[in-house]
């Protein structure tokens, strides 16, 4: 594709000879409007845009630009939470009490003043529809019963919550940075109320938020258009719209970022991206993903229950080779559960490939001509390039390692059900505080089959009834400086032993036209901000 627009370029003049012999006008380059951001990217994960209901990528990070939440972050600093439509704050002494203040002159895109009662009754909506990302707020002891009660407006501007435990007060806000608490304009949603469904089904492709944009339309697998606010209490976005384009195909992202008809290619491959940084009228950004890649080992699994055996598989691995070679900058070196880029992760990076080592532990632990074991993975691009490093190096070791590859959803339907032996997965947290990681992969007292909490150890058969009270006792530190020490003692108890082996950190990559400024990526699935964005 390149080679093909750079022998158009060679051609040119004579192109431009035997125009103008013509006496033809010569066609200007292609160009997206002056005051439209135009972004290729695959949208079809969209099913819904309601603040309540979201939790795919594309939707979590419309909504960050169509509502504010109780409280964000910084676009410059995702280590700084700050109020949104919160101004201040107060909590009780026995950290079970929380009064915010509204921030007054805000407004909703209906011209409606922005009230305490619209943040309460948008938390409380949350709640009542019980869709998936509900249980951010549900922690809290909120229910169906009792959310009214503990969930109220005391005035117009005074917004006042009631918790069951005296959580970590920087765990309560930073929970209330998440979708889930986006403040939705209640007058406006209860009007599109059909059979009590809390404007439910009009939501899905309507808005009724404060934020930077206000959704114009989203038409499913085709574009998704916004509309700048004017009144956005941080100022006029620079840009009046802002345009995602349904292009699946990454080599079609790229041909039409280089012919000029969008402005970012957001899903390119590392060739691409290598392709599009040789490109002069094209610039790169990548930022640092808080997702993580890592592999679980069953400890249902007579041979991975050792924790020698662990230590030899932490050693039989090329994170060095299939960062540079496999992944090419989309992914880096990281061994610990919680991603760089939002404060408090342990990066350092003890293990590299070690076969020597690798084959003294399983000697070690009885295994001295190795055993076989088999790795689930999914059927497709980069996990099937690292799962084929994996076993070049383990067989090095003396592990015979036998690939499982399927689809994303049979991988995780056999994962969740603790079918494997070994698995290769992704992780991203839900929000931008490290609990909802801990929570996921230190937690486990109930190892039967009717747990409540079916997580990472609970899915590899950890049982840490210790560790479990470890990361109970953390979440209810009220001292940040201790809070984060104890979480970094958390990532360095895991990643010496534990059967989860943190390979890679994701680094979203995109390629740009030269004249945007100011997108920002964000380090996670909902985080990304359009309303900064110039050209």
């Amino acid at each position: 594709m390149t080679t093909h627009f750079k022998a158009w370029r060679v051609r040119l003049p004579a192109v431009i000879a035997v125009l103008a012999a013509l006496a033809l006008p010569v066609p200007a380059p292609a160009a997206t409007p002056p005051d439209t951001l135009v972004i290729a990217k695959n949208i079809d994960d969209i099913i819904s845009l309601d603040p309540a209901e979201v939790y795919e990528y594309s939707g979590g990070e419309l909504v960050n630009n169509i509502y504010d939440r109780l409280f964000t972050y910084e676009p410059g600093d995702f280590t700084k939470l700050v109020g949104d439509v919160v101004e201040s704050w107060e909590i009780a002494d026995d950290g079970r009490a929380f009064t915010f203040r509204i921030r007054p002159g805000l407004t909703f895109h209906s011209g409606r003043p922005v009230t305490a009662g619209d943040a309460a009754f948008s938390l409380q909506r949350v709640v009542q529809l019980g869709k998936t990302p509900a249980f951010i707020l549900t922690q809290f002891g909120w229910t169906k019963d009792n959310v009214a009660e503990r969930v109220t407006a005391k005035d117009p501007q005074t917004l006042s919550i009631e918790i069951d435990k005296s959580y970590a007060p920087s765990f309560v806000l930073t929970a209330l940075s998440a979708a889930v608490a986006s403040v939705v304009d209640r007058e406006e949603v209860l009007a599109h109320q059909v059979d009590g469904d809390l404007g439910s089904a009009w939501l899905k492709n309507h808005s009724a938020g404060s934020g930077a944009y206000r959704l114009v339309n989203w038409k499913p697998n085709e574009s998704v258009t916004l509309e700048a606010n004017p009144q956005f209490h941080r100022g006029a976005a620079p840009l009046k719209r802002v345009v995602l384009r349904h292009v699946p195909e990454a080599a079609s992202q790229l041909l039409l970022l280089q012919k000029g008809d969008t402005d970012i290619a957001r899903d390119l491959t590392p060739d691409q991206v290598k392709s599009a940084g040789t490109d002069a009228a094209l610039a790169l950004a990548s930022s640092p993903k808080t997702n993580i890649q890592y592999l679980g080992l069953n400890q249902s699994v007579a041979a991975l229950a050792n924790p020698k055996v662990r230590q030899a598989i932490r050693w039989a691995i090329d994170y060095q080779g299939i960062a540079a070679h496999l992944l090419k900058g989309q992914f880096i070196v990281h061994q610990a559960f919680w991603g760089r880029g939002s404060g408090g992760s342990l990066d350092d990076t003890p293990f590299h490939l070690d076969i020597a080592k690798a084959k003294a532990l399983l000697a070690e632990a009885g295994y001295p001509n190795g055993f076989a074991l088999s790795l689930d993975t999914a059927s497709s691009s980069p996990d099937t390039e690292i799962a084929q490093s994996l076993q070049s190096t383990f067989a090095q070791a003396g592990i015979t390692l036998t690939l499982v590859p399927s689809e994303k959803k049979q991988l995780f339907t056999k994962y969740r059900a603790r079918q494997h032996e070994a698995v290769l997965v992704p992780w991203s947290p839900d929000y931008l505080d490290i609990h909802s990681t801990a929570d996921f992969f230190t937690r486990n007292a109930d190892d039967s089959d009717t747990a409540a909490a079916k997580n990472a150890a609970w899915r590899n058969h950890w049982l840490i009834p210790e560790l479990t009270r470890e990361t109970d006792a953390t979440l209810l530190e009220s001292d940040p400086a201790s809070r984060a020490a104890r979480y970094l003692e958390l990532q360095r108890k895991v990643q010496a032993d534990s059967p989860y082996v943190v390979l890679f950190q994701q680094i979203e990559q995109v390629a740009l036209r030269r004249d945007v400024k100011g997108f920002v990526l964000g380090p996670s699935w909902d985080t990304p901000v359009y309303w900064q964005a110039s050209k």
